[in-house]
């Protein structure tokens, strides 16, 4: 089955485009668990493993699955099923044959994850999935940062939230300079919210898929509510098109952060041809230790004071997961100490 991987960041539109093209009924594009971000955290998903590691993988992976903040719709997992088709023992494989399962049961003939940071395992995605391809998805940075301060997930702090923005743009577009354009399709969230049906009908002609009307009528799909009840996250998918919906931080960040992140991303907003407002190219701020230090520990302030904050029933959902991810890493704890790293 065809695999598809959107990548960006976060705060990007990729919810809205995830559903756009869900509702063509050719792809189905899940709400994603992220595998292989969650996993590797704890164990690198293209590492190799024995059979009983393997097994015990295949039910951590699973569960993930299961106790995504989002259900899936018309899928279950069995085990038995997914050893089968995994092609080689290890994490992507598992995951591969996941989201294979997930495309069948719902009608596709391909599947796409939205797990916008899977960007940072291409290299090992192309060596095991071959004909895979990247939707790159973007949204100026200054504006992903004034979503993640509002948000009940992600950093809080601009340097923050800045330089993972950066890193995974550089990941993106060193990607997109090795791939041929057949396989990597970039879009910007402004083109996909101001010229939306022209946009998703370029889309289609690269994934080889009729353009469909329903594509616009996203918000009322099934999946679109079944999103919408899951998290604050995501209550805007129900409701059509935002547009203008950019530029939001010219009002609502300081000067004082938006050098912050025109210094520390400048570079990627201007290739991404995202004009600079206060700081010119050469000219950016300099950071030293100690200012760094405390924006970290602003940083954890602010998360710590967003949880507090958070719906109880929201933060529930997502605690079932850690739950998981907890369970994931006493599991690699034991194998260390029976030397499977050496």
């Amino acid at each position: 089955m065809q695999a598809l991987f959107l990548v960006g960041e976060q705060r990007s539109g990729s919810n809205l485009l995830r559903l756009m093209i869900s509702n063509s009924h050719e792809i189905a594009a899940p709400h994603p668990p992220h595998i292989l971000q969650r996993v590797d955290q704890c164990f690198p998903v293209h590492k190799i493993l024995d059979e009983d590691k393997f097994n015990q993988m295949v039910e951590i992976v699973c569960r993930f699955v299961e106790t995504n903040p989002v259900p899936w719709l018309n899928t279950t997992l069995d085990r038995t099923e997914i050893k089968r088709r995994s092609r080689q023992k290890h994490v992507i494989a598992i995951y591969g044959a996941v989201m294979d399962i997930y495309g069948e049961s719902n009608g596709a003939q391909a599947w796409m994850c939205k797990s916008m940071q899977n960007i940072r395992w291409a290299e090992h995605l192309n060596t095991y999935f071959q004909n895979n391809k990247y939707i790159y998805l973007h949204r100026d940075g200054r504006d992903v940062a004034l979503s993640f301060t509002k948000a009940v997930i992600g950093d809080k702090h601009v340097y923050c939230i800045a330089k993972q923005w950066a890193a995974l743009q550089r990941l993106c577009l060193d990607a997109r300079a090795k791939l041929t354009t057949d396989r990597y399709f970039t879009v910007s969230y402004t083109e996909l919210t101001e010229e939306t049906e022209s946009t998703l009908r370029n889309l289609c002609a690269f994934l080889g898929i009729e353009f469909k009307q329903e594509m616009m009528e996203f918000y009322s799909s099934e999946e679109a509510k079944n999103t919408a009840v899951a998290s604050s996250l995501w209550e805007n998918v129900t409701k059509p098109i935002m547009h203008h919906n950019y530029n939001k931080f010219l009002k609502e960040l300081t000067e004082e952060q938006v050098r912050i992140i025109e210094s520390v991303a400048g570079n990627e907003l201007d290739e991404l041809g995202y004009e600079r407002v206060f700081v010119k190219k050469g000219e950016e701020m300099e950071f030293t230790r100690d200012q760094i230090a405390e924006y970290l520990i602003e940083n954890e302030r602010l998360k710590k004071e967003q949880a507090e904050k958070t719906d109880p029933e929201d933060s529930e959902k997502r605690r079932r997961q850690e739950e998981v991810l907890a369970e994931l890493k006493q599991v690699v704890k034991e194998w260390s100490k029976e030397k499977v790293f050496s």
